[in-house]
């Protein structure tokens, strides 16, 4: 059972972040022996256009309804987020931050220059950090993209998701092909590392269709794509009129074409959904498969913190202008909560299996503060299903286990 975590009083002072850091220092049920490594998340949820699938917190903007984007007074509720939330971080580097959305790219260069500068000033940042932005095709402009790169982003996420013109449409997509064409190239021009989203099993796409964005995408030398199933989330448009979308069996022959293809190219598949050069994995993604630390700031965003006794989820508050006013009044997160001992080995496991390599046994006791035979029983039955490969110290799932991941996570789900 999860307890809820007293949240700092109104104000934000240093004196009540030091009284919740002593809360969270108290005795627990967990015995961590050391913390993992931290991730910063940023979320800037504004985006052109609402896409029918989307389930994340991202919030149309139109220019003509309330003026000029409030960029200046979002990056200052940030920094207030920040300032605190840094009593409960305190002493630990940071490896990687990601500005997602939303799409963050309606933000000014000028605007990320003085977020990023003003993240440096305030966090203990390790060298030659990770710094990811998501950038859409419909807010492209060459010196925008530069300009990212001189503010110090050192990863570029592109959200191109198809390269036809008539899926673009479906998805309810503000760029077009020409666009998505244009904006990849000046990511590889600009930056050393960079990353094109697809996805596939689209409205009225077949398998030669998906051949043809594989083709695109690949043609443009990638050092890193993510290819996503896409999935009917509710409250969603498309939950509400659901589309016409290839059968399973035509998905899973596209995601076989897509393992293909990508492997061909020299993209190792290291994650479910991720194939990368070597070298150009996504760090700040793997330190979440790895059950890493991440604290999220930012309208909705969630944090994971360890302490030597417990874990600790976070979740800000999802309604941009209500987050700004509580952020900058000092009281930006609207619920936290330890993670019980019953839900642990689920969570480390539902994000650990994600990955082609697994997990060492080491890193599970390390990460979640328990004993292996908290997993025993279900590693035991993934085995027998010919879901996961084990050795005395690591644990991988199976191409199999991979084809079906939700039932091999499923496995491991608390009684």
């Amino acid at each position: 059972m999860n307890s809820v975590i007293p949240i700092a009083s109104e104000g934000g002072d240093g004196a009540s972040g030091a009284n919740d850091v002593l809360h969270l220092m108290r005795p627990g049920p967990l015995q961590l022996s050391a913390l993992p490594p931290l991730s910063l998340y940023v979320h800037l949820p504004w985006c052109l256009r609402k896409c029918p699938y989307c389930d994340f917190n991202s919030h149309e903007w139109r220019d003509g309804d309330a003026g000029a984007l409030p960029e200046q007074r979002y990056i200052d509720a940030l920094l207030a987020d920040l300032d605190a939330a840094l009593p409960l971080i305190w002493g630990r580097t940071v490896h990687t931050i990601f500005i997602g959305g939303g799409t963050p790219s309606l933000f000014s260069p000028a605007a990320i220059d003085r977020l990023i500068g003003e993240l440096r000033a305030r966090l203990k940042l390790a060298p030659e950090s990770e710094i990811t932005l998501e950038a859409n095709p419909g807010t492209f402009e060459r010196d925008r993209f530069r300009a990212y790169r001189a503010a110090g982003v050192t990863r570029l996420s592109v959200g191109v998701q198809s390269f036809n013109d008539e899926h673009l449409k479906a998805l309810g997509r503000v760029h077009d092909r020409a666009q998505a064409i244009a904006a990849v190239e000046e990511a590889a021009a600009t930056f050393e590392t960079f990353n094109i989203d697809l996805m596939y099993a689209l409205p009225g796409q077949t398998l030669e269709g998906l051949d043809a964005d594989l083709a695109e995408a690949l043609a443009l030398a990638p050092p890193h794509l993510s290819v996503y199933h896409l999935t009917i989330e509710p409250n969603t448009y498309f939950a509400k009129y659901p589309p016409q979308v290839p059968e399973d069996d035509t998905a899973y022959a596209m995601l076989d074409r897509i393992t293909e293809r990508t492997a061909a190219a020299g993209l190792a598949r290291y994650e479910v959904s991720a194939y990368a050069r070597a070298g150009h994995a996504c760090a700040h993604n793997l330190n979440y498969w790895q059950f890493g630390d991440y604290l999220g700031i930012g309208a909705g965003a969630h944090s994971k913190l360890s302490f030597a006794h417990r874990v600790v989820r976070q979740v800000r508050f999802r309604e941009p202008r209500l987050y700004m006013d509580n952020a900058l009044a000092g009281r930006a997160v609207a619920q936290s909560e330890e993670v019980g001992i019953a839900a642990l080995p689920f969570e480390f496991m539902l994000n650990a299996l994600r990955l082609k390599e697994g997990f060492t046994l080491a890193q599970f006791g390390e990460r979640t503060g328990l004993a292996v035979t908290a997993i025993q029983r279900g590693l035991e039955e993934a085995e027998r299903k010919g879901l996961i490969e084990r050795d005395l110290a690591r644990v991988w799932p199976t191409t199999r286990g991979f084809d079906f991941l939700s039932d091999l996570q499923a496995i491991f789900l608390p009684d």
